[in-house]
């Protein structure tokens, strides 16, 4: 008999596309959803990156399958979603965790690297949860978004002017499409990760921008992919998280907390 949080938490036979999932934290991502009874499309740009972490997950007792999308091109986002319900017959969870970042000082930066961020960020997030609603509205079925932010669209920080700006947008079309969206019973929610060394943040945590991370980070350290997992499922469950939506959920050792 499941238990009290089996049910509560409850994935069984659902079907979970991550977007970005070839990346360290959508990875993560992945491997939690499997463990919790979904059955993951991991979509991204890298087939080696994609095929191996849908081996990972085999490996772990779960069920994936790698799909290649480019995130922010709408025909590749409908072919994924054709692609997912041809194999699949439905698509339950939408995960979007496309991200890359620029570097560069705000009178440095060039129109490529604010195009680049924002495409990538912004606009897949966008065309991602468009495509999917139009077909559970169409379709009649519900379904659960997690949009990944980051602690940079409530504090912006130096250096990521871009990245943050497309954020922030994330975390306000969450909002605006969890209000769209909630008659049909589709929920929205965004999902803000502290700092978790990741692809595109390596180039900015240097010796002495850690420092600075960790004197305003309360827990004094970074997180770990995994740690990102249990509030994930909170907002995909269909039970625990049947009343959030049009929420930002920060998990970032409290670094949204501190003031001097």
């Amino acid at each position: 008999m499941p238990s009290y949080l089996d049910k509560l938490f409850d994935l069984q036979g659902q079907v979970a596309v991550v977007i970005g999932g070839t990346g360290v934290l959508g990875g993560a991502l992945c491997e939690g959803l499997a463990q919790a009874g979904t059955f993951v499309v991991v979509a991204g740009r890298s087939e080696e990156r994609g095929h191996a972490r849908a081996e990972a997950i085999h490996e772990l007792g779960g069920e994936a399958a790698f799909l290649p999308v480019d995130a922010a091109d709408r025909p590749s986002i409908e072919a994924l979603l054709a692609a997912v319900l041809e194999r699949r017959g439905q698509a339950d969870v939408l995960v979007n965790c496309a991200g890359v970042n620029a570097a560069t000082p705000y009178l440095e930066a060039t129109d490529e690297d604010w195009r680049r961020v924002i495409e990538t960020n912004l606009t897949s997030t966008h065309l991602a949860c468009q495509t999917f609603a139009k077909h559970w509205v169409a379709a009649g079925r519900h379904g659960s978004i997690v949009n990944i932010g980051s602690v940079t669209a409530h504090l912006p920080l130096s250096r990521v002017f871009a990245y943050s700006a497309s954020k922030a947008a994330v975390v306000n079309l969450t909002q605006n499409v969890a209000r769209e969206l909630a008659r049909h019973g589709i929920r929205c929610n965004a999902l803000c990760p502290g700092f978790f060394p990741a692809e595109q943040n390596r180039k900015i945590l240097d010796p002495q921008r850690t420092t600075q991370i960790m004197s305003q980070t309360p827990m004094g350290r970074f997180g770990r992919p995994e740690e990102l997992i249990g509030a994930l499922l909170l907002l995909a469950s269909r039970s625990a998280g049947s009343f959030i939506t049009g929420a930002t959920y920060y998990v970032d050792g409290g670094f949204t907390a501190m003031r001097l």
